[in-house]
């Protein structure tokens, strides 16, 4: 039987449709090898990286343009890259402190999408006179990286693509949205005070459903160190995103990480009102609570535990810069510079710049929801992006 879709959603192409029933058959085929139940983790990502299948292996359009039809866009999401250049050429000059202090010369950007925000970095970095710099992409989608080269090739080979992690960099390391799409665990506290992982099992009626089993003695560990036993409480925690940050400290010999993610610090991401955990998937612009839906069509993410990655860091010997609000952060870096480069008296095209800048900067929209932690090894000066408002003192 098929699971019945949130009433919201829009209904599938028949094509689309056909993607995710293999997609399902493939996680059907996970579920039943590994003995009837499946980790969540494995699960996402399975949906969101199996090759051809997978959301961001299936050459499927994830992510909007911004100049698509606003009543009918295209993908799934819009990024902050997507909505105006000014959040390239933002970022840029932070960057362009980065690459200044420590005499380096490249950036490397991990799931760079379809490469708005390098080419407004780069194109920033030209205008700062740092027109030697080379840019480095790592990028999981085919799909995604054929359209970055098309968008990127005015630059030559100054743009590369790496299959894997470097074994050492130094320069300015980028990742917007990366975190919170890292396969994560599923966890709840029992009644008796237990925690347990939530996997995927196969019901003849539902199809996909929930299931608990008593969480390995590492993950349980894990949880309990970070928040007290809550019966019926369930969140995520994002072990991988840990290792990944862990990873880093191996091979950033010198620089700066600048990680942009909606999240909170602990004490916010495992508060007991929010007992359902943060999992959201978004499929054609439509935000809803069930992974099961359309698997390999959606994308599958959950909020980002700001603690946990600074913590990583530390553990891994980077320094933790400093950790603030998208909103900050854009203006300590010279947002407000660049807008009032713009000329008022053209009122359409200024009206037209303007809009999606509120956007990025209200606390009811992205301005607040999206956070920006640096991580950094041989930085000696504190960075721009975080000179008014750092909140490390709250992770």
């Amino acid at each position: 039987m098929q699971r019945p879709a949130p009433a919201n959603l829009p209904p599938l192409p028949p094509a689309a449709q056909a993607h995710s029933d293999a997609a399902a058959a493939q996680l059907r085929a996970a579920i039943v090898a590994n003995g009837g139940w499946l980790p969540f983790d494995h699960w996402m990502a399975q949906a969101l990286y199996a090759p051809g299948l997978g959301y961001y292996a299936a050459g499927n359009v994830k992510l909007a343009d911004g100049d698509d039809d606003a009543k009918a866009p295209a993908g799934d999401f819009v990024t902050a890259p997507q909505l105006t250049p000014l959040f390239a050429r933002t970022v840029a000059r932070q960057v362009a402190q980065v690459l200044r202090q420590t005499q380096t010369q490249a950036v490397l950007e991990f799931g760079a999408g379809t490469g708005a925000l390098a080419e407004g970095v780069l194109r920033e970095l030209d205008a700062q006179g740092l027109d030697q710099t080379q840019y480095l992409i790592l990028e999981v989608s085919a799909d995604l990286r054929a359209r970055q080269a098309d968008r990127l090739a005015a630059f030559g080979d100054r743009v590369q693509w790496l299959d894997a992690l470097p074994n050492a960099f130094a320069g300015c390391v980028l990742a917007n949205e990366v975190l919170d799409a890292m396969p994560v665990s599923l966890f709840c506290w029992s009644a008796d005070g237990a925690v347990m992982e939530r996997g995927v099992a196969l019901d003849p009626q539902q199809g996909f459903v929930w299931a608990d089993r008593p969480a390995p003695r590492a993950l349980a560990e894990a949880v309990a160190a970070r928040m007290p036993a809550l019966p019926g409480y369930v969140s995520e925690i994002n072990l991988q995103g840990e290792a990944w940050i862990a990873a880093m400290g191996g091979w950033l010999e010198r620089g700066a990480a600048l990680l942009v993610d909606y999240g909170f610090p602990r004490n916010e991401f495992y508060h007991p009102q929010r007992a359902g955990g943060t999992l959201m998937c978004h499929l054609r612009h439509h935000a809803h609570g069930d992974p099961f839906v359309a698997p390999g069509l959606q994308d599958i993410t959950a909020h980002v535990d700001f603690t946990a990655m600074a913590d990583a860091a530390l553990e891994a010997g980077l320094q933790v810069l400093g950790y603030t609000s998208q909103a900050r952060f854009l203006m300590n870096a010279g947002l407000m510079d660049l807008l009032g480069q713009l000329d008022p008296s053209d009122v359409q095209q200024y009206a037209q710049a303007v809009a999606p800048v509120q956007k990025l900067l209200s606390e009811a929209e992205m301005g607040e929801l999206f956070k920006v932690l640096a991580l950094g090894r041989g930085i000696t000066q504190p960075l721009t992006g975080f000179s008014r408002g750092d909140r490390l003192g709250k992770l």
